[in-house]
């Protein structure tokens, strides 16, 4: 009752903050899973494999470091609402454009400036938000923040399961044109960072020089990061190829069954992140991450439609109620200087470490016989390991002041 009677004494601007940051994230989603359910006929347009395709997300991932630097640059410097905005409307074009590639190098190339933009929208929308509302509703706010990832693969699952066999793959890119819509309502309704706006005009910002002053917390965010990617993107991105190839389930079941994996993790995400306010973030991540193991064989290694949703369902639980405390926990480690510059490139920094995920996975599936459950249960498993043990050794700073001078110490 608390947490309902904190959500309600937000004003206006605040839950507007709220929802156009959760929607920027859901519909980014959206648009980068679309070509997750797509590898298969994209390579047999194309003429080629799985594995060649799977490239697209690689350049994808890779690209994302560079528009979280670029757009995080240009968010300390002229605030996150408007450079939030710009980077929609970039996403959401490069997504549209996608549908006309001729080739599948074209592909590759529109893809790659896909990532660019899609790097941008991560750190400029949490660091918006986190700025925005009280510290004692970072917590189960940064939980409904990153449950916009699920959420967009959930919207994707569902215009996959409704369009495909109709407009094919070239009309589901066509579709991601959709998030420009977004930027009416941030341009409307969302007011700019009280953390900018309390800055504006003052000392000119040094997010660079924050970045490089902070190094030794910068790396262990980006280790960290790395293995929190692999362990989404390691469990989600070719969860449709792995039932559409092991388990040759048609396009409605798989559009199903991918749906119940997100329904999964939304719950994951909301909840947890609720929890981290009673318990600390880190042990909330160590929980929820270890959670993903005793999983894994009723997710990777079922056969039937009901034990795979069951599977799907737990496992994302795990993987987003792990990953429903990074918004807010990245936020509150990175300098007060350089927030929408900091934690969006630690993240995409990871990214660009784990990026070939899914061509590594792919090969290890096809070399054991399209065993692709095999592959998704190495990288799960491996990473829920991995997260539990640097998070428990890292540090963490729960409440802390976004308001604090950026000159001030901060170790």
């Amino acid at each position: 009752m608390s947490l309902i009677a904190d959500l309600k004494a937000l004003d206006p601007s605040q839950r507007s903050a709220i929802w156009a940051s959760y929607l920027g994230w859901t519909l980014d989603a959206f648009d980068f899973f679309l070509m997750v359910f797509m590898l298969k006929a994209i390579a047999a347009e194309f003429g080629t494999d799985i594995e060649a395709v799977a490239v697209a997300i690689f350049w994808t991932l890779a690209a994302r470091p560079i528009g979280a630097f670029c757009f995080g640059w240009l968010g300390e410097h002229f605030g996150r609402r408007p450079v939030l905005m710009a980077d929609i409307i970039l996403f959401s074009l490069f997504e549209f454009a996608s549908g006309f590639a001729p080739s599948l190098t074209s592909l590759l190339v529109l893809r790659f400036l896909f990532g660019i933009a899609m790097g941008g929208e991560w750190g400029l929308g949490a660091s918006l938000v986190m700025e925005t509302i009280p510290a004692k509703l970072r917590g189960p706010v940064s939980g409904l923040l990153q449950s916009g990832y699920p959420s967009g693969y959930f919207v994707a699952s569902l215009v996959y399961y409704l369009l495909f066999d109709t407009i094919g793959w070239r009309g589901m890119f066509m579709v991601g044109v959709a998030p420009a819509l977004l930027v009416l309502l941030i341009r409307i309704h969302v007011k700019e960072s009280p953390v900018f706006e309390q800055r504006r005009g003052k000392a000119r910002a040094r997010p660079v020089a924050e970045l490089l002053r902070h190094w030794k917390i910068a790396l262990y965010m980006i280790v960290l990061m790395a293995a929190f990617n692999a362990f989404s993107h390691g469990t989600q991105d070719l969860y449709p190829t792995f039932l559409q190839q092991q388990h040759h389930f048609d396009t409605h079941t798989t559009g199903i069954l991918t749906a119940i994996m997100n329904v999964g993790a939304i719950v994951g995400g909301i909840g947890f992140g609720i929890w981290s306010e009673r318990i600390g973030r880190r042990r909330t991540i160590v929980i929820a991450s270890l959670l993903a193991l005793p999983i894994l064989p009723l997710w990777a290694f079922s056969t039937t439609p009901l034990l795979l949703g069951i599977g799907a369902f737990l496992m994302q639980v795990a993987v987003q109620g792990a990953w429903g405390i990074v918004p807010v926990h990245l936020n509150e480690l990175a300098p007060p200087g350089a927030r929408a510059l900091f934690p969006g490139f630690a993240y995409q920094l990871g990214n660009l470490i784990m990026s070939r995920n899914a061509v590594f996975q792919a090969r290890i599936a096809e070399s054991h016989g399209n065993n692709y459950g095999l592959a998704l249960a190495i990288f799960g498993g491996a990473m829920a390991v991995a997260i539990a043990v640097w998070t428990a050794i890292g540090p963490e700073r729960k409440n802390a002041d976004f308001m604090a001078d950026p000159n001030a110490a901060h170790e």
